[in-house]
């Protein structure tokens, strides 16, 4: 069984850096597919961020030029380094895993405020 545990989140000010970690229990490279969605109040859960195991990235338009995912296959983690943050990027934060044969893992979620 995969458990995913993020960490990370925080109050920043407009400008500021966040680094997310989702850490994985269980093996990460059954996990094909890694992705930080976020979800602010009254709000939708929207893909942020995605990483597969070959390394291609994909990102919303809203955060390209800003945010980075990674994973480190030995640490068994995903990591989302978030610059420049915006007011506009306040959202729960989850991490998202899923194998090839469909099984979808999910973590509880970590609260990301960038507010002055």
């Amino acid at each position: 069984q995969v458990q995913l545990v993020e960490s990370g989140g925080g109050l920043v000010q407009p400008g500021g850096s966040l680094r997310l970690s989702c850490a994985v229990s269980g093996s990460i490279v059954s996990l094909y597919y890694m992705g930080w969605y976020r979800q602010a109040p009254g709000k939708s859960r929207d893909l942020v961020a995605s990483i597969f195991t070959d390394g291609s990235t994909n990102y919303a338009d809203a955060v390209k030029g800003r945010f980075t995912i990674t994973r480190d296959n030995a640490e068994n983690t995903v990591n989302l380094q978030m610059l420049s943050l915006k007011p506009e990027d306040t959202a729960v934060y989850y991490c998202n895993g899923r194998t090839r044969n469909f099984a979808d893992y999910w973590g509880q979620g970590t609260q990301v405020t960038v507010s002055s």
